[in-house]
C-alpha cells in the first residue's frame, strides 16, 4: 500500500542490505490476504463519507483494517500500535501512511474501529469469508474435523477499576497447575489443519461440551484428544441426525497405552499424527501472535479477536505452504 510518489525515506530505506523479519512477514501478508474481499465485507458497516456525517473526515477503511491487523499480529494495545507505527518504517509502509500529507490514525480512532468490528461480529464473518475462499480454491479437504482447546490466561488480580476479577473468566486445573482465564475451542480441517470454527468459554468448561459447535454439516469423522472420550454418547451428538453418524477417533488415556498391544499402539500413533495438525494454528496464535493472555474483559471481545487471529493464522499457514511448494519446484 505504498504511496505513488516515493519519499526520501522510502529511497533511503530501499538501499538497505538487510530486510528485517518483520518486513518479510508484512510483505508476505501483503501479498497473501485478499484485501478487497475483507474491505467489501466491512464497508457496509463503516461510516466513511456517510451522508450527514459531521466532524473530521474518517480515515480510509483500508488503512484502519491494516492498523487493526498490525495490532492483532504484534499483540499491541491501541496506544502501542500507534507508537509502533511511528517507530517502524516497515509498519508505516504497510499501513500506507505518508507523513508529508497525513498522520497515523490515533489510538481512539482505532478503538472506535475495533468496537465497530466487535459490534457487528465481523471477526466471525472474516473467518467465514476466508473459509469460503479456501473451499472455492480447493485448499480445504472436507469430510473430517479435529477438535481441540487451549487455555488463555486472564488477569487474576483485583487491583483494577472495578476491584474484581473478570466474572466471565474462571479457574481450572490442568495437571498440577491452576489457571484463571478462558478456553479457545477450535475445529480444524483434518486434511490441511486450517481452522474453520472457533468458540470461547470460561476455562472451567469441559472441552467435550463444545465439540457439537465445532463440527461441519458434512463431516463424517472427528478426531480429538482424551478429553473428548465419550463424545459419541453425549445427548447433543446422538440427538443430531448427522452427528450421530460421525465416526470418532479419540485418543486413549495415557494410562492405557502401556497395556495395549503393539497394533493398538500403532493405531493410537496414527490418530496422534492426524491430531498434530491442530497444534499448528495454536502455535501461530499463541507464540507468533502473542495471544497467551486476554487483552479485554469478557468473552465476546476476546472471541472476536480469536476469530480474526485464526483467520490470519490460516493465511499465514497458506503462505508458508505456497512458499514451500515454490521452493521445491
Amino acid at each position: 500500500m505504498d504511496s505513488e510518489q516515493p519519499s526520501f525515506a522510502d529511497v533511503e530505506y530501499g538501499n538497505r542490505r538487510r530486510v528485517s523479519k518483520r518486513e518479510q512477514f508484512l510483505e508476505q501478508m501483503e501479498a497473501t490476504i485478499p484485501w478487497q474481499v475483507w474491505i467489501d465485507l466491512i464497508e457496509p458497516y463503516y461510516y466513511l463519507d456517510r451522508p450527514g456525517k459531521t466532524g473530521r473526515k474518517a480515515k480510509p477503511l483500508a488503512m484502519m483494517l491494516r492498523m487493526y491487523l498490525l495490532q492483532v499480529w504484534f499483540n499491541l494495545s491501541d496506544e502501542g500500535v500507534e507508537d509502533a507505527i511511528y517507530d517502524s518504517f516497515a509498519m508505516r509502509r504497510f499501513l500506507g501512511v505518508d507523513f508529508t500529507v497525513e498522520q497515523v490514525p490515533d489510538a481512539t480512532t482505532l478503538l472506535h474501529f475495533r468496537h465497530l468490528l466487535e459490534k457487528h461480529q465481523l471477526g466471525q464473518r472474516l473467518l467465514a469469508a476466508q473459509n469460503d475462499l479456501f473451499e472455492r480454491e480447493g485448499w480445504i479437504m472436507r469430510g473430517g474435523t479435529i477438535v481441540d482447546a487451549t487455555i488463555i490466561a486472564a488477569p487474576s488480580s483485583t487491583k483494577n477499576a472495578t476491584g474484581a476479577r473478570d466474572p466471565e473468566m474462571h479457574q481450572t486445573r490442568k495437571g498440577n497447575q491452576w489457571y484463571f482465564g478462558m478456553k479457545a475451542h477450535i475445529g480444524t480441517d483434518a486434511g490441511t489443519g486450517y481452522v474453520h470454527s472457533v468458540t470461547a468459554t470460561a476455562a472451567n468448561v469441559s472441552d467435550i461440551t463444545e465439540a457439537v459447535h465445532l463440527m461441519r454439516p458434512d463431516d463424517t469423522a472427528g478426531w480429538g484428544d482424551a478429553g473428548y472420550l465419550g463424545v459419541d454418547k453425549r445427548e447433543e451428538i446422538t440427538g443430531d441426525p448427522h452427528l450421530a453418524g460421525v465416526t470418532w477417533h479419540i485418543a486413549a488415556r495415557k494410562s492405557q497405552l502401556a497395556r495395549m498391544h503393539p497394533h493398538e499402539r500403532a493405531i493410537e500413533s496414527r490418530k496422534a499424527g492426524v491430531r498434530a495438525k491442530v497444534e499448528h494454528a495454536f502455535l501461530i496464535v499463541k507464540r507468533d501472535f502473542g495471544f497467551t493472555k486476554t487483552r479485554y474483559r469478557g468473552l465476546a471481545k476476546n472471541l472476536h479477536r480469536l476469530h480474526v487471529a485464526f483467520a490470519l493464522a490460516n493465511w499465514l499457514m497458506r503462505a508458508r505452504a505456497v512458499a514451500l511448494t515454490t521452493a521445491a519446484a
